[in-house]
């Protein structure tokens, strides 16, 4: 592994882009399977990252460094851990599926691939940096791609959707920014030096007041991408104008980079202020939780269905993450996972429907199951998957997140358990709805099974689902120790969250005092 992988993933895409620009654009189907071809050798040559892996170190992995902007501090540094791990790999993944399921994409063919490509090296850039303002470029730059995608090859709606998208998106790197230029002063007023190293970053000694501004900046910028309620309104437009292909992107990574951003810069970065926010965030992801649940449930659009369900699932993410235990994160981190395989299927599904009735009308469906079966099966599949069957990767971040907040607060644990079940309901009614009962339209007794194309897209995210369910913990092992780390550096910061804190209490049955341990140990368990 002396070769600079990193390097190699984050900008083989753009390769791909610099061919592609040379083809004719009449030559469609050359730049569909050149695009094909960039994305799968990308996902290739990701795969041995997972293998050459060292689970038993939390230290930053396969680093790249080199000096970019020396007088102004900003290097070309690039490494992973086992939480940035996942999300590249997530992130090769998907985007080949992504591409393949745009074949019957017919406009602009050429410009579409290359938004598609440009967008992954954007996406992968934003999990591998190491330096700040390199991180600030690649979330910067997988903004314009989807922005297009969006507005280009969308639906009716397409422009309001796009524009809405990305100044949603805009006014919180706004902000982020902000809060990095003012990162790098504060380092540079405690050692001198001139760095965006967020490594160097964590070594900061904030002041709460300090901690307070900064974490708020970055908050807006991260619950926007999440999105968490209420800064949610741009998702759904976006997830229902967008092309299939540009859903499955939005719903398997880009909502994500929240997730991601809270576990990677407000944690370590401002940690006294993201224990003060506990209450709000729980709330607020609790909130989304049974909200996203309930107008999922009377959605009539499919597409509007599984898009109101990402928020929904996203607070159960945001409530492990903000548990403030090894549990609740590894939970979130699974979860993140699941999430981009359940809902990208998902979204591939109603792709596959419209593209052969040209609607997402519920209504417009029924009594499927016997007319195509294979179709059926995989989408009953899925559908178990979202709701967290056992046996199945839904199952996992769900359980880890729930045990997580039980461990922390049993009231938001109570409360957001109602999620699970309204899912359940929303999720099975919708399937009932669209596969079962006695085919009411004509159109829908000529209807094909999916064809070996689709096949294809479909049988590596149904074989994830089942790995994730059965064996999690070749997941688990691998961000251990990162989260382990995580913890102890906020630990160090906050220790009164972490030690274990005896307290004595009074048994009225025996008449004597008995410990009582109320808060997390210090060492957990091994997962």
């Amino acid at each position: 592994m002396n070769l600079p992988i990193l390097t190699l993933i984050t900008f083989l895409p753009i390769v791909g882009v610099l061919l592609i620009l040379s083809f004719d654009s009449r030559h469609k189907e050359l730049i569909r399977v050149t695009s094909l071809l960039v994305s799968v050798v990308t996902f290739l040559i990701s795969v041995p990252l997972y293998f050459a892996f060292d689970a038993n170190t939390y230290d930053m992995q396969f680093v790249e460094k080199l000096r970019w902007i020396p007088s102004f501090g900003v290097s070309y540094h690039l490494g992973i851990d086992g939480i940035s791990l996942f999300m590249v790999l997530l992130t090769t993944f998907i985007t080949p599926i992504a591409i393949f399921a745009s074949w019957n994409v017919k406009r602009n063919v050429k410009e579409y691939m290359i938004a598609m490509l440009v967008l992954e090296t954007g996406m992968v850039g934003v999990f591998v940096s190491l330096d700040v303002f390199l991180f600030y470029v690649f979330w910067e730059l997988m903004l314009i791609p989807m922005y297009l995608i969006i507005g280009i090859w969308g639906g009716q709606r397409r422009i309001y959707a796009a524009i809405k998208f990305f100044v949603y998106t805009m006014a919180g790197s706004v902000f982020m920014l902000l809060a990095i230029i003012g990162l790098f002063f504060l380092n540079h007023k405690a050692t001198g030096e001139y760095t965006f190293n967020l490594l160097e970053f964590y070594r900061l000694d904030i002041s709460y007041a300090v901690q307070f501004w900064l974490f708020l900046a970055f908050f807006l910028a991260f619950a926007i991408k999440v999105p968490m309620f209420p800064l949610h309104t741009w998702l759904p437009d976006a997830h229902v104008e967008a092309p299939t292909a540009g859903s499955v992107i939005l719903a398997g990574v880009l909502l994500k980079m929240g997730t991601y951003g809270f576990i990677r810069f407000c944690l370590p970065l401002f940690p006294e202020v993201s224990h003060s926010f506990i209450p709000v965030i729980s709330w607020m992801a609790i909130v989304g939780i049974i909200y996203g649940a309930l107008v999922a449930m009377v959605q009539d659009d499919l597409k509007k269905l599984v898009a109101y369900s990402s928020v929904s699932h996203l607070g159960f993410v945001m409530l492990g993450i903000f548990a403030f235990n090894i549990q609740g994160i590894e939970g979130g981190i699974t979860q993140m996972i699941n999430h981009g395989l359940s809902t990208g299927a998902l979204f591939l599904i109603v792709g596959m429907l419209y593209d052969r009735r040209h609607t997402r009308l519920i209504s417009d469906y029924g009594g499927l199951t016997k007319q195509i079966p294979v179709f059926a099966i995989l989408f009953m599949i899925v559908t178990f998957s979202s709701i967290g069957l056992p046996g199945l990767n839904g199952f996992v971040g769900e359980f880890l997140i729930l045990v997580g907040v039980f461990k922390s607060r049993i009231l938001y644990a109570s409360i957001a358990t109602s999620g699970i079940i309204l899912a359940a309901i929303y999720m099975l009614w919708m399937f009932q709805r669209v596969m079962f009962h006695n085919i009411t339209h004509e159109e829908n007794k000529t209807l094909k099974d999916v064809s070996s194309r689709e096949l294809a897209i479909m049988i590596p995210i149904v074989l994830m689902i089942f790995w994730i369910g059965i064996y999690p913990n070749s997941f688990l092992r691998k961000m251990d120790s990162s989260v382990k780390h995580l913890l102890e550096q906020v630990e160090r910061k906050v220790p009164v969250v972490f030690n274990m804190q005896k307290q004595e209490t009074h048994d009225t049955r025996h008449g004597r005092s008995i410990p009582k341990i109320d808060i997390v140990p210090e060492n957990e368990t091994e997962w």
